[in-house]
């Protein structure tokens, strides 16, 4: 597993490092095997350490967990409990998922800026692209599509539905459940 080790206003020594190294290697041997790589971001706001690791395990699958605490140590040690616990939870979709074959189907994904003033209603044209970004949209089930939004906290995603080969929407509601968009106009052909 390919590891990177960042720090936003403050400096992560081998110590921390190695530490993390360790412990990420024990997660993914535990319940998964190796990953392709990971990274771990720690930054210091005021009195608490946020972490933040991102881990891709290959076939698209990107896990991310957060977590802050007083002092690094903790606040990486409460992030990757986090992602152990989700990883126990998929541990057998997981394996299920990695004995099928994903397609996925290239797509653009754009980033608009946000939109003026209303009091200035002279800019009628459309919206400012702020960023363009090649992107995927896989081939799932419905529960393997929740299974990515839970495992990389997204709060929304586009798949093409196994089952009819329409395209869905899943996406993460205000009260904490989610919520599942099946038109029944895009059924694929």
């Amino acid at each position: 597993m390919h590891l990177t080790v960042k720090g936003k206003q403050l400096d992560v020594g081998d110590a921390l490092r190695q530490h993390m190294d360790t412990s990420l290697a024990g997660i993914f041997g535990k319940y998964f095997g190796d990953a392709l790589d990971a990274s771990v971001l720690l930054t210091r706001e005021a009195h608490l350490y946020r972490s933040q690791i991102t881990v891709h395990v290959g076939r698209g699958i990107r896990l991310e967990s957060r977590g802050e605490a007083e002092a690094p140590y903790a606040a990486f040690d409460v992030a990757a409990e986090r992602l152990g616990k989700r990883l126990r939870r998929y541990k057998r979709r997981l394996r299920d998922h990695h004995r099928r074959e994903v397609v996925a189907e290239p797509a653009q994904s754009y980033v608009l800026a946000e939109g003026e003033d209303e009091s200035n209603e002279s800019s009628d044209g459309p919206p400012v692209v702020v960023a363009e970004m090649a992107t995927e949209v896989p081939t799932l089930t419905v529960s393997e599509a929740i299974m990515r939004l839970e495992l990389a906290e997204e709060t929304a995603m586009l798949f093409r539905n196994r089952a009819h080969s329409g395209f869905n929407m899943i996406y993460r509601r205000a009260d904490g459940n989610i919520g599942w968009v099946d038109p029944t106009g895009n059924r694929g052909t």
